[in-house]
């Protein structure tokens, strides 16, 4: 049986754990202040604790991260980095460099189980759950490198069907004092939209963004292209992103893939419109990313400008989202890696 990770336990556990080795709970402090605030993960490194608790912690435990088995750099600045994992699974996160900010996008699962038509992740299926550790190692080695102002959970799989190690990530990410310290305005976190996942989430009081995966205006095309969409309605997802709660300037962001012919018709504006109008959205239209074997097309930009116009003109704030990394696979809809 391998030993627990200090990786990916909360500040407050790794007092809990001085204790039990018969230190005080200020060594457990010291312990998340050297992961959590100065990056380093080798106990030996940790020169102001003392050597016998550090014998004592390494019988204990491990400071382990996933190793990035490789980087692809994109001629657009950003990078994909390739996690191989203990078992030997492998997932990415994409480092995307714009304007002064670095926004990092995390995986939360090996592969996807929800089987949205136009991801490729879905295609992979589920595999398992990141534990916390393999989710905050992703933010520390790429923290290594190039620190990220910003981390988007919209990597490979769904972050709220793993809800339990998402939300202590979140916890370690947003504590201020001993985690690493992120605003949770920085964070945003992206669903296909699990309902009771996104009510969950918001009673956790954590104020992070909400992201949602929405793609389609009506039922009918959602279901088509979104299988979760038959087990919660549009009308059920709409209402708990009503009760999600908003700081006085924050929105829901709702992602919407544009797909040539399928839903990116001025009636699909106009009804996309009618849909939002009772929430402080803003709408990220994402030009569909191709992948080999996609039935889907990306719409003429005539059709993706006109769309735009229809949303800001019944006065939604609504952005056209160039995806990053899409010649090295790193764009939205494009994460698949080999699991062993």
């Amino acid at each position: 049986m391998s030993l627990p990770n200090l990786v990916g336990m909360l500040p407050s556990e790794m007092e809990d754990l001085a204790v039990e080795l018969g230190a005080s709970r200020y060594r457990g402090r010291q312990l998340a202040t050297w992961i959590y605030r100065k990056g380093v993960v080798e106990l030996e490194a940790m020169t102001d604790l003392p050597k016998d608790f550090r014998s004592a912690l390494a019988e204990r435990v491990v400071v382990a991260l996933p190793e990035v088995e490789r980087e692809t750099p994109s001629q657009d600045g950003s990078r994909k980095l390739v996690f191989r994992l203990e078992d030997g699974a492998r997932v990415s996160s994409v480092v995307m460099p714009d304007d002064g900010r670095v926004t990092l996008c995390l995986s939360t699962q090996v592969g996807c189980g929800y089987a949205c038509a136009f991801c490729l992740t879905g295609t992979m299926g589920l595999v398992r759950n990141l534990t916390a550790a393999e989710i905050l190692g992703q933010v520390l080695r790429a923290n290594a490198v190039e620190h990220a102002t910003h981390l988007v959970f919209m990597g490979m799989g769904e972050p709220l069907a793993n809800y339990a190690e998402v939300v202590k990530t979140l916890k370690i990410l947003t504590d201020a004092k001993l985690g690493l310290g992120y605003s949770p305005r920085r964070i945003t976190v992206s669903t296909v939209g699990l309902v009771t996942g996104i009510e969950k989430l918001g009673r956790e009081n954590l104020k992070v963004n909400l992201a949602i995966s929405l793609h389609a205006a009506s039922d009918e095309v959602r279901s088509r292209l979104m299988p979760v969409n038959r087990a919660w309605s549009l009308e059920a997802l709409m209402a708990a992103v009503r009760r999600y709660p908003l700081a006085p300037r924050q929105r829901v962001f709702f992602e919407y893939v544009l797909l040539d012919g399928v839903n990116d018709a001025p009636e699909d504006a106009q009804r996309l419109a009618r849909l939002l109008r009772t929430v402080r959205a803003k709408v990220n239209l994402i030009p569909f990313n191709d992948w080999p074997a996609s039935e889907f097309r990306r719409p003429p930009l005539a059709r993706i400008l006109a769309f735009q116009s229809i949303l800001l003109d019944a006065g939604i704030t609504t952005t056209v989202r160039w995806s990053k990394g899409e010649d090295i696979g790193a764009a939205c809809g494009q994460l698949k890696e080999a699991v062993a």
